[in-house]
């Protein structure tokens, strides 16, 4: 089948790769991929990882070890995860000791015409959802994963940082929860969005310190969690949404004495993510920017890596 490669920090298209063929996973047809930042950090070194990238995505099913999935169009959590470790006995699968994950740890990804998951991973997807939002459906799950790991009261004032393809969901489903919400956004595509759906910006100078209940940090930035520790008040919660390549400076000692709290915050749930994307209550359409067919996925993967660019989706 043909398929993107990464392979020492360099992508390249393959016609030579085996259709994938695991006989206790379903095979899946994928239908659309979409690239996100963490591809983009693979590819930067973020993570040294050699096969095919790739991890949000909707597909069909073509083969299956269970009857009643072959034909069902399909989305799929990442983690493959062993079931048996002390993680996964515990509740925690996202942190299994043994997973894999899709495009990123150990298994390929969805650039590519197939892939498997596991039928445990996999979630159908409702008839009036089209493909164009349920390749959506991983990152909005991350975004939800916020408000599973935090109580959000109607009266919190909660300050997002970042507003690029993650910050512009997390935006939308914290705006569900009727909280004081204020978004720092720089580029003026992302700032229009955000305006149409009647959610307020504020500027990085106009952040007060010290005055803000959750911080949610989404640049993956230095800068970005600087401005996330100045703003938050004492006993908030500093949520952390981003992985940093590198190191950041912190100034632990100032933590301790203002007590907060800080949750990092990765995959989320799939059935809420669902659930809003048949309801049309979360619309992310409206972030694609292009579309390209996986012929031409190099060229999507240099359009997705300029500054402001919002989705960026490969049709097998």
């Amino acid at each position: 089948m043909q398929a993107v490669w990464l392979e020492e920090q360099r992508l390249r298209l393959r016609e030579d790769i085996p259709t994938p063929k695991r006989p206790d996973e379903a095979l899946i047809r994928v239908r659309l991929a979409g690239i996100c930042g963490t591809d983009l950090e693979l590819r930067r070194g973020y993570y040294p990882y050699t096969g095919i990238p790739g991890h949000e995505f909707v597909g069909e099913v073509v083969a299956a070890p269970e009857e009643g999935w072959v034909g069902k169009r399909v989305v799929g959590e990442i983690n493959a995860v062993c079931g048996v470790c002390e993680q996964c006995r515990e509740g925690r699968p996202t942190h299994c000791e043994n997973r894999t994950v899709l495009g990123i740890v150990n298994r390929d990804g969805v650039f590519a015409e197939y892939t498997t998951l596991p039928l445990a991973n996999l979630h159908p997807v409702p008839d009036s959802v089209p493909d164009e939002a349920a390749v959506f459906t991983e990152p909005l799950a991350a975004a939800l994963e916020i408000q599973q790991q935090v109580h959000i009261r109607p009266t919190d004032r909660v300050l997002l940082i970042g507003a690029g393809r993650l910050g512009q969901l997390i935006a939308q489903t914290l705006a569900l929860t009727g909280c004081d919400l204020h978004v720092v956004a720089r580029h003026k595509r992302q700032k229009e969005l955000l305006t149409a759906r009647g959610i307020r910006l504020i500027a990085e100078d106009e952040v007060q310190p010290k005055r803000w209940d959750v911080v949610v940090e989404a640049t993956g930035s230095p800068a970005g969690f600087d401005l996330a520790r100045r703003a938050i008040r004492p006993r908030g919660v500093l949520v952390m949404k981003s992985t940093y390549k590198g190191e950041v400076t912190v100034n632990f000692s100032a933590l301790v004495v203002d007590e907060v709290t800080i949750v990092g915050s990765r995959c989320g749930p799939f059935a809420p993510a669902l659930r809003l994307l048949e309801s049309r209550r979360v619309d992310p359409t409206p972030l694609i920017e292009a579309r390209y067919p996986l012929a031409q996925a190099l060229e999507a993967f240099e359009r997705a890596t300029q500054r402001g660019t919002l989705k960026v989706l490969i049709e097998p």
